[in-house]
């Protein structure tokens, strides 16, 4: 990692320990509108940034053939898998361990590289975990519910739990920390063009649920919100239910 990006993490990672410790607790069931001021004047320079940049290439991207879209929705998230391994392994599923291990493997070489997914097919189904949902899954309360400037709708919790993914995660090593790992490595441009490229096609799947969304919607902000706190709790109880299910089996 190059000196700037040294400064930066010592610069960022204390006021996010310091955002999470102040506004989160393990006890909290409610997610509090700390910044709503400031939230919402982020929300609508997002708002602006989708429907002149975003939507536009979301839009194109649904017009590409369904192999290109398949393909490259498959390889975004075989990539994302490698964070889901340490994370399963923190939150003690090793059933989850399991199938993103094993659907890496399988994707990464019979998949070609993850265009494909036939990992599927014999039964693997990993869940997307991230560091945000094993602070969840620990009994760590949402906290302020915010909004960040591209990446939308968080909460402290989950703002802290973006920048430690970056700890955690295999791919965060070979590219943005300069690491090699297996003999792999790659750089900032690797790293920011995967995640470029899981937003596009997240933000295109969603292209009608999104419109209708906007359309029925008397208080956007607060609709978008709803979702995605819904969309969080709904992610971190399946992560425990999942462990749950794997610990019955062992009894």
């Amino acid at each position: 990692m190059n000196m700037k990006a040294i400064k930066f993490f010592k610069v960022i990672l204390p006021i996010f320990i310091i955002l999470i410790v102040c506004f989160t607790s393990p006890n909290a069931k409610a997610t509090e509108e700390c910044f709503e001021g400031v939230s919402r004047s982020i929300f609508k320079f997002n708002m602006a940034f989708d429907r002149t940049v975003l939507r536009p290439i979301a839009k194109g991207y649904n017009k590409l053939p369904d192999p290109v879209k398949n393909g490259t929705s498959n390889f975004t998230s075989n990539i994302a898998t490698l964070l889901s391994i340490p994370n399963s392994l923190l939150q003690g599923n090793i059933k989850q361990v399991g199938h993103s291990t094993g659907s890496f493997l399988v994707n990464t070489t019979v998949g070609i590289f993850g265009v494909l997914n036939p990992a599927e097919k014999i039964g693997l189904k990993p869940l997307k975990e991230d560091v945000g949902q094993t602070l969840g899954a620990y009994g760590v309360g949402p906290g302020c519910y915010l909004v960040l400037p591209i990446l939308g709708p968080s909460t402290a919790r989950d703002s802290f739990g973006l920048i430690a993914d970056t700890f955690v995660d295999p791919f965060a090593h070979i590219t943005i920390r300069d690491h090699e790992l297996f003999g792999v490595s790659g750089n900032e441009i690797d790293y920011f063009s995967v995640k470029g490229a899981t937003a596009v096609d997240f933000r295109a799947d969603n292209d009608q649920n999104f419109e209708s969304l906007e359309k029925n919607s008397l208080d956007l902000y607060s609709s978008l919100k709803s979702v995605y706190l819904q969309d969080r709790e709904n992610k971190i109880k399946n992560s425990i239910e999942d462990q749950d299910e794997w610990g019955s089996l062992d009894n």
